[in-house]
């Protein structure tokens, strides 16, 4: 069943620039006026985070958002096929910062949220620096289409490790040089084992991992925003968080990255993946021995 997948997605990779927009295009319209994919999810998001907006602003925004979906996820089949030295220009940024930590001799976390595109960042950022690229990534139920997304993510050296299985299949890559990227914005399975921080004005839960890793491995953290500059290009800027974990206080460095993700998101509210619920969980006086703000 994997090449069938593979042959059909490799097919339509080969369809010119055009096309493959014209269809992103369409799929947008079926999306947003026909099927109405997790609106209610995306406006209830929407009005929790920009309460003073507008209904006419917040729709803006969403309609962006949607476009900025559709075209993530269609690229990324038409990136199966792009030659090396085309794809490497997809994506611009600076590695002095990385480069710099790397000469250090201090293995590197990169903290990352779920910006469009983190599949371009995810085939462009390793053939670029000098650590090995270990990006954590959730496995898809079926098991063709994961090992597509494998293949995929994988062209250009990107090690990939799954987060069900993260202890042992990162044990092999934690010996050495490493840059882990991890996607700190994720909802926790439990609250009850999650740090607490104010996010858009409303207690929300966030995963300890990312910062217990950094405390643990005693690594660099690098806070990390991919975003468009046009269609099928983009920008990843770096902000260093710190080269100390294990001298802030517990919570310290989510704090950190939280207010990361809101100046980012506030800065382009379309570019974030609003169709998850992120704001699911209520805080309860239970959960106050996790609050970190």
């Amino acid at each position: 069943m994997y090449y069938v997948i593979y042959g059909v997605f490799w097919l339509f990779s080969l369809l010119p620039w055009f096309v493959i927009y014209w269809l992103a295009d369409f799929g947008y319209f079926l999306l947003y006026y026909v099927l109405r994919y997790r609106k209610q999810v995306v406006f209830s998001n929407l009005r929790i985070a920009f309460p003073e907006k507008s209904q006419e602003e917040l729709t803006v925004i969403a309609k962006n958002f949607y476009h900025n979906f559709v075209d993530s996820f269609i690229e990324i089949i038409k990136f199966l096929t792009e030659p090396k030295e085309k794809m490497m220009k997809r994506l611009e940024f600076d590695n002095g910062l990385l480069e710099e930590l790397y000469q250090s001799g201090q293995n590197l976390q990169m903290h990352a949220m779920h910006n469009f595109s983190w599949e371009v960042a995810n085939l462009c950022v390793a053939p670029k620096i000098s650590y090995p690229l270990v990006v954590v990534y959730m496995p898809v139920a079926n098991k063709a289409i994961d090992q597509l997304f494998i293949t995929l993510r994988s062209r250009f050296g990107t090690l990939l490790v799954p987060a069900t299985d993260f202890r042992n299949s990162f044990r092999k890559y934690s010996r050495d040089r490493y840059d882990l990227v991890l996607v700190a914005d994720q909802n926790p399975g439990s609250p009850n084992n999650a740090y607490w921080a104010p996010c858009f004005g409303k207690l929300t839960p966030f995963i300890t991992g990312p910062e217990k890793g950094a405390r643990l491995n005693n690594t660099a953290v690098v806070f990390c925003e991919f975003y468009k500059v046009k269609r099928g290009y983009y920008k990843l800027d770096m902000t260093l968080g710190t080269t100390k974990p294990r001298e802030l206080a517990e919570g310290e460095l989510t704090r950190m990255f939280v207010k990361h993700m809101e100046d980012c998101i506030r800065r382009r509210p379309d570019n974030f993946l609003w169709s998850h619920r992120r704001f699911k969980w209520d805080y309860l006086d239970v959960y106050a021995k996790n609050r970190i703000a």
